[in-house]
Parts: C-alpha cells; sequence; structure tokens
C-alpha cells in the first residue's frame, strides 16, 4: 500500500501559527504588566519569534494590543458565548455566560480586558476604545437578557437593567479575580453570585 503523504504547511499556515503564539504571549504579558509595561521583544521571545517576524505581523505595541483584544474577545466568544447563545430561557444564558466565564478565567489570557480597562481608564485612547467597545457589547447583551427574563417573569422587578447588568458583570468579575487559582470553587460561586445580583435565590438556581 502507498503510505499517505502528509502536506506541508502553506506559508499562509505558518503565518497564522506565528500570528497565534505571539497574540498569546503578547496576551500573558499585558495581563500580568499591562501596556506600558510591555516589552515587544520579550514578547516575541516567549513566543519563540524574532522581534522582526512580530513586526512583521503587527505595526506596532498599539496594533498588537488592539489584536490582542480582539482575538480575547474572538476566544471567549467561542467558550463561553456560543454556549450562552445556545439557551432559550434568559436566566439558564445568564448563569451559563456566569459559570462559563468563570472557567474561562483560569486562564492567564483572560485578565487582559480587565487589565487594560483600569490602565486607560478616563483616557482616550485606541486601545482603551476597543477595549470599552467590548465591555459594552456584553453590558448591553446582558442587560437584553435581564430585561426578557423580566418579561418572562423568571427575573424580578427591580432597578433599570442597564444597572443590574453593570452590577451582574462587576460581581462577576470580581469573583473571578478573588477566587483565582481555587477551580474547586470559582464556577459555582460565580453562578450564585450572578444570582444573587439578580434578585433570585442563589441556592435555588444553582444546585446540581
Amino acid at each position: 500500500m502507498r503510505e499517505e503523504t502528509r502536506e506541508r504547511p502553506t506559508q499562509g499556515d505558518r503565518r497564522l501559527r506565528t500570528r497565534a503564539a505571539l497574540l498569546e504571549a503578547a496576551a500573558r504579558g499585558l495581563s500580568r504588566f499591562g501596556y506600558g509595561n510591555l516589552v515587544l521583544e520579550q514578547v516575541a521571545k516567549e513566543a519563540g519569534y524574532t522581534r522582526g517576524a512580530l513586526y512583521h505581523q503587527f505595526k506596532d505595541k498599539q496594533d498588537l494590543t488592539r489584536a490582542v483584544s480582539e482575538w480575547v474577545l474572538e476566544t471567549w466568544d467561542q467558550e463561553v458565548g456560543r454556549f450562552v447563545e445556545q439557551e432559550s430561557d434568559p436566566v439558564a444564558a445568564l448563569l451559563t455566560l456566569a459559570r462559563g466565564h468563570a472557567v474561562f478565567c483560569r486562564r492567564d489570557i483572560a485578565r487582559v480586558a480587565i487589565a487594560l480597562r483600569l490602565e486607560f481608564s478616563g483616557q482616550d485612547h485606541p486601545v482603551g476604545r476597543t477595549v470599552e467597545e467590548g465591555y459594552e457589547a456584553l453590558i448591553t447583551h446582558c442587560a437584553g437578557l435581564i430585561e426578557a427574563g423580566r418579561e418572562a417573569g423568571t427575573i424580578p422587578p427591580g432597578p433599570p437593567a442597564r444597572a443590574v447588568a453593570l452590577a451582574f458583570v462587576g460581581a462577576l468579575e470580581g469573583t473571578v479575580i478573588a477566587l483565582a487559582g481555587q477551580a474547586e470553587h470559582d464556577e459555582l460561586l460565580a453562578a450564585r453570585t450572578a444570582a444573587g445580583v439578580l434578585g433570585l435565590d442563589p441556592l435555588a438556581v444553582t444546585r446540581p
């Protein structure tokens, strides 16, 4: 029998592999050190490439950071958002989001958005605007689910949906940050925190 021959990676494949490695290394660097202290030479070294390879993919640190922000959002959509969209019940969707976000935040790349939002708070900067756009999209989506839950009678009335959405996301972020490294508890407690903000009984909606 003739042995099957493996196809060699194309130039496009190699470029995508290089880009993915640089994005992940930059995400780790941004999570740990922030934008101001990010050193591109170190990013390239950690990814296993030269600084020239990095500049072949990205114009500068700003271009790289905006690409990282977009990449993290796309990764979140694939690992969390798509499961949220599969839930027809608003409460189930919000609790799925809380649980999924807790699991997602076990990865160091997940802290990029929080780190950049804090660093660029109150500044009119392209990186800050990119991060805020993603954050605003999440708030708007959560507010829509809260309104739908109230219309269905599964979420009790209360403060404006946007205010609850802001509290929901803020409480969720605070919980997963505080529970970093405690994977045996983070998912359950994130769901209970989310349920409490929504005005639901945390134990009733988060039992296995």
